[in-house]
């Protein structure tokens, strides 16, 4: 028997704005409806709303609540409320470690917060995932592509990020070991590229993303001629990509995020191995997708992009809901949300609402709708994301698996080629 979908309920008439916005602050626990179980929930995201990601991270929450809006801001009985968390600093432009570990807390703190919708960095998760485990809080990320998070990756993982012996996280996006199959197939295969050299940030999401394709790209017959990582604090990557030129690569691969002074990065390796679409050219992952600043630079053209999913213009074209939703979107804001995550922000929405649909309003009950029993199943029809979206209880991993390539031009990011990934 499938389980229950979410009950779309359509708001008539004007529906009052549901955002409760706050920076890393849980102040505000809403009403308990006189019982042990609120009536009152809040749903929360947990994002980079300052630096390069800020664009990205606010057209997420405004897709969310314009989507809370469309359902009548409900789940079942209950009442949901949408909280913002802010899990980047000023100084550091970027997610902080030090940020992450305090919204931790006071997602826990916030009495009548079940759910949070992030994070947007696999490494954030990494840290707030202990804290929330402890006490049964569900999160469910659009973005966090790593897949140490739920399956066997690097050393302990992932049960050291479950110190409850229960899972209580679930993503709606494929994992950075198919995208590094994808992202390798598609260099050896399409670019016929034959000699690379890999780079990453030294984060966890850089990391791992490189060494997946690193791994994959010595499958489909590439060398890899070197490697190493860029510091983030540079001033500039010259002698980087001398050495880079000297190992007689033909593509160079960025495995890390556009954050981490991605912009000199790549304006640096035009300016030493030349434009992206000639001898040398440049591949990065979905860390570099959504980024109006690096769109707007005259070096990004012809750079290489992969997204783990579908991106916003495939599912324009596709139709269904998702397509409604980003007319919705358009029409209030005059322009398209920043990059594709924002629709998987709404699709991992979607998992938490019907998980709250389902429970009897606690933490506990609302994690064990996800990662337990026969999961959450957004049908294709409900689904933002014009398929089906099914969340294995067992792991937390969705069963879409796509991956799209996408390529700059006309400071756009452009759609390729869908690739097949298994």
């Amino acid at each position: 028997m499938p389980a229950r979908s979410l009950t779309r309920v359509v708001a008539l008439g004007a529906i009052a704005a549901l955002s409760l916005t706050a920076c890393a602050n849980g102040s505000d626990s809403g009403s308990t409806g006189g019982g042990d179980t609120p009536t009152d929930l809040i749903i929360s995201t947990d994002l980079p709303l300052q630096g390069a990601s800020a664009s990205t991270s606010e057209s997420t929450n405004n897709l969310i609540q314009l989507y809370l809006d469309q359902v009548g801001g409900k789940a079942g009985n209950f009442n949901i409320k949408l909280q913002t968390y802010d899990d980047s600093t000023a100084a550091k432009g970027a997610w902080d470690d030090a940020a992450c570990a305090k919204n931790a807390t006071d997602h826990v703190a916030n009495t009548n917060e079940v759910a949070v919708m992030g994070t947007y960095n696999s490494g954030c998760a990494k840290i707030e995932l202990p804290t929330l485990n402890n006490d049964n809080m569900l999160m469910v990320s659009h973005a966090n592509t790593n897949p140490g998070l739920t399956k066997a990756w690097d050393p302990g993982e992932p049960d050291k990020y479950y110190p409850s012996g229960t899972r209580n996280f679930a993503r709606t996006i494929t994992t950075d070991d198919y995208q590094g199959v994808g992202a390798a197939a598609f260099a050896a295969n399409d670019l016929k590229v034959k000699k690379a050299y890999v780079l990453n940030d030294n984060q966890t999401y850089g990391l791992g993303v490189a060494r997946a394709f690193e791994d994959n790209a010595k499958k489909n017959g590439i060398e890899i001629v070197g490697k190493g990582s860029w510091d983030a604090k540079q001033p500039n990557y010259t002698a980087l990509f001398q050495s880079v030129k000297a190992s007689g690569a033909d593509i160079v691969y960025l495995g890390g995020i556009y954050d981490n002074n991605g912009g000199q990065l790549v304006k640096d390796k035009v300016s030493v191995l030349g434009a992206n679409d000639g001898a040398v050219k440049l591949l990065a992952p979905d860390g570099f997708t959504g980024y109006p600043d690096l769109l707007a630079l005259d070096q990004s053209k012809g750079m290489y992009l992969t997204f783990a999913g579908l991106t916003q213009d495939q599912l324009v074209k596709a139709g269904g809901e998702g397509a409604k939703l980003l007319d919705a979107y358009k029409a209030k804001y005059n322009k398209a949300p920043d990059g594709s995550y924002p629709l998987y922000g709404v699709a991992a929405t979607q998992v938490i609402l019907a998980a709250i649909a389902k429970s009897d309003g606690t933490r506990k009950s609302v994690t064990e709708q996800v990662l337990g029993g026969e999961g959450i199943t957004i049908p294709a029809d409900q689904s933002v994301l014009g398929k089906e979206i099914k969340i294995d209880p067992t792991t937390g991993d969705t069963s879409a698996k796509d991956l799209t390539i996408e390529v700059i031009k006309d400071n756009k990011e452009t759609f390729f080629k869908s690739q097949s990934i298994s």
